[in-house]
């Protein structure tokens, strides 16, 4: 499953629409921005857990950080509170505003959506996939250790936390590795 797949599974449609109406796309064009920037996050997650004590802290963040607010009220996406919470996310997986603008500048690039939208929505697809990992990671079937046996919203978030490298974004995933000095 693809990030974007785990987005709209877990309850992003909602989000994708309000997204669409709060910058003034059409939800088609909203889904694409979204799915551009989502394989520099996970580049950024798959970095952050392979260092020491990365793992739990992403634990600790997807089970009592609350991003499932966003996903269940998609309005207060645009909230300030929102905005601050996703740049503080988007600190933790992306390490600067340098790398932050880089990726905004790559998924406008890919996308023909302007740079400066694509930097105001960082924040709230940062805080989205948070909700959507938390989501997916608290599932029923989830094991509630994350040192107990791989298993439902585990198994999926090895997965993606997996594949951050073999996703299908090429150039960004490049210029990413440069960036973050790999």
């Amino acid at each position: 499953m693809d990030l974007m797949e785990l987005l709209l599974n877990t309850g992003g449609g909602g989000a994708i629409s309000q997204i669409a109406q709060q910058f003034g796309l059409q939800e088609d064009q909203a889904q694409s921005a979204v799915a551009s920037l989502l394989p520099a996050l996970q580049a950024g997650l798959s970095r952050n857990v392979k260092q020491e004590g990365g793992m739990d802290s992403l634990f600790q963040a997807l089970a009592g950080g609350g991003h499932q607010q966003y996903l269940d009220n998609p309005g207060i996406l645009g909230s300030a509170e929102n905005i601050m919470d996703g740049n503080g996310i988007l600190g933790h997986i992306l390490g600067s505003k340098d790398v932050s603008r880089a990726v905004a500048a790559q998924a406008s690039q890919q996308t023909g959506i302007g740079t400066d939208i694509l930097k105001k929505m960082l924040p709230i697809v940062a805080s989205l996939l948070m909700g959507s990992l938390s989501r997916q990671t608290n599932a029923p079937a989830a094991p509630q250790s994350p040192f107990g046996q791989a298993g439902g919203g585990m198994d999926i978030l090895a997965s993606i936390l997996g594949g951050g490298e073999d996703s299908s974004a090429g150039g960004l995933m490049g210029m990413l590795g440069k960036l973050f000095g790999g």
